[in-house]
Parts: C-alpha cells; sequence; structure tokens
C-alpha cells in the first residue's frame, strides 16, 4: 500500500453513510452505508495507521452514482470512470474480483458459476473466501453471490445475510422500474 496519498470521503445516501478509501492508485476500501458519518469513519479506516486526509471531492462521478443507487435508480458501476487499488492482489483473487464485478444488477449467480466465469471451474470454496475479503462491496457486488441451494448466503459487511438480501430485493426493485 503506498505511504502517501490516503483519502478518503463519507457522504450521505438514503440507507445511509458510505465511504470510500483511496490512495494514489485508486479505490483501495469501500463502507456500505452505516448510521452515523462516526461510525462509517471507523469501519472506513480501521486498520489504517496511515496518515488520512478528508476529501469531499473525492471522486465525484462514483458518489454521485453510489447516491442514485441508493435512491432506487440503475447504475451500472462497470462504466463509471474509476481506479480499483488491486494491491499485493494474486492472479486468482483478481481474476475472481474482475469476474465478480461483471455479474449485472439484478442478477445472482451461485460461488460455483462464479468460479467458472473467473476461469477457475470447483473452486467455489476459495471464491467465498476471496470474496469474503472483497475490501469494494457494491463496487464488486459480492452481494449478488448466492448458496448453490438458492440461499442467500454469508455477507462479511456489516449487517449480514440481511443487508445482502435487502440489497438483491432493492436491485431487483431497480430493474423492474427501468423496464416500465
Amino acid at each position: 500500500m503506498s505511504k502517501k496519498g490516503l483519502k478518503y470521503v463519507i457522504f450521505k445516501t438514503r440507507w445511509g453513510f458510505f465511504g470510500l478509501l483511496t490512495d494514489d492508485k485508486g479505490i483501495l476500501r469501500t463502507v456500505l452505508p452505516m448510521s452515523s458519518f462516526e461510525v462509517a469513519k471507523k469501519y472506513l479506516l480501521v486498520g489504517m495507521f496511515l496518515e488520512t486526509k478528508q476529501d469531499l471531492k473525492l471522486c465525484p462521478a462514483l458518489q454521485k452514482s453510489i447516491t442514485a443507487y441508493y435512491k432506487g435508480r440503475y447504475v451500472d458501476f462497470e462504466n463509471i470512470e474509476f481506479v480499483l487499488g488491486r494491491h499485493n492482489c494474486t492472479d486468482f483473487v483478481r481474476k475472481v474480483l474482475v469476474a465478480c464485478q461483471k455479474v449485472s444488477i439484478g442478477e445472482t449467480i451461485t460461488y460455483s458459476q462464479l468460479a467458472k466465469r473467473a476461469g477457475f471451474a470447483g473452486a467455489a470454496r476459495a471464491v467465498g473466501s476471496v470474496l469474503a475479503k472483497n475490501q469494494l462491496p457494491l463496487i464488486i457486488p459480492c452481494h449478488r453471490v448466492v448458496r448453490a441451494d438458492g440461499k442467500i448466503g454469508k455477507f462479511s459487511a456489516a449487517g449480514g445475510s440481511k443487508t445482502k438480501k435487502k440489497m438483491i430485493e432493492h436491485e431487483k426493485l431497480i430493474l423492474k422500474n427501468k423496464r416500465n
């Protein structure tokens, strides 16, 4: 991780306070909406021992898109310009995250299907381990990956499986409204 240039922004959405953390190479971490600015900051900066500066103008297009998403608008994060900071990322992890990022809004797939899309058929458990450590929820939509039996499964972001289910239902509603 870069030793300089850590910046963050926490902004209000309809669901709560969302956080972005970046360095000079790209986005390092996101925090899904929290109840307050202070709670979002705590989760966003956990483990950050380097100096961080708040920058309200950080990633303006991304901030606008995230706010729109939580208002119920269709947003394709793949088409927004930003750089994901994938520091110390293995080829396996990178391929899994890239494949996950391509899972469309309103779509759910299984861990096994994602493993196959990433080029690692049979590695569903390893894919699950990668997603459990996903530092970029929403942008890398790990909430769209479900168990083979159709159950929601675990979710490492705040709120756990309830948040995952809420996001999946939110996206189904977004797609329904987009079609009308």
